[in-house]
């Protein structure tokens, strides 16, 4: 069991409401709960470190920090496009819209594991450059553009590699990856990012929590 909300406070020196919102956190990410008449209660989660989250929004470089890993992104392609009919289809936004596409690899502690192909709407994430997408283009889009990420839609798939993955990634034998592709909302309901990343299955590790029924 977690101590009680005022030994915590005496602990940290910081006020309840802090330590109710921590522990609120705590609990969204699956690492507590709240029993009725007893307190929090710690869970046995046994997560991997290399994880991240089903059920939030998470830059790779917020991840890489939370899990202690070394990220180093390297920009393989940059370019400006018009948005074609094919396009439109893959991405979700109109035809015609001007946007950034990058391809990005994505090294963990030294070894490349995550391909990803970001297109970007370029009147939202005005600006963007390969210097900025080696770092981290969120960090961009909320403090240099002040921009608010709200809502991100996600689909996961497995699929066979392509020349390019087998010339990027780390495979180790491995025919197939872990893809996800998501589209990434402001605001103002405005679709402005679409990404497909692609991850060696064995360092895809991701975590959701689902809830019961009442």
């Amino acid at each position: 069991m977690l101590p009680s909300e005022h030994a915590l406070t005496e602990r940290f020196g910081c006020s309840r409401g802090t330590v109710r919102r921590a522990i609120a956190q705590l609990a969204e990410e699956g690492y507590v709960q709240s029993v009725h008449g007893k307190g929090v209660i710690v869970l046995g989660t046994g997560k991997e470190p290399t994880e991240f989250f089903i059920s939030k929004i998470e830059s790779m470089r917020e991840a890489a920090e939370r899990t202690h890993l070394s990220l180093v992104t390297k920009v393989l392609h940059f370019e400006e496009l018009t948005i074609t009919p094919a396009l439109a289809k893959i991405t979700g936004f109109g035809e015609g819209e001007a946007a950034y596409y990058l391809q990005r690899l994505r090294y963990l502690d030294g070894e490349p594991l995550i391909l990803d192909h970001n297109y970007f709407l370029k009147r939202i994430v005005r600006g963007l450059t390969p210097a900025i997408g080696e770092g981290s283009v969120y960090q961009y889009v909320e403090e240099e553009l002040h921009e608010t990420i709200v809502t991100t839609q996600r689909k996961y798939t497995v699929e066979r590699t392509t020349e390019l993955d087998r010339r990027s990634i780390a495979l180790l034998g491995y025919n197939c990856l872990a893809v996800i592709r998501s589209r990434t909302y402001n605001k103002d309901g405005v679709l402005f990012e679409f990404t497909e990343s692609r991850h060696r299955p064995d360092r895809f590790v991701f975590y959701g929590q689902v809830r019961g029924r009442k």
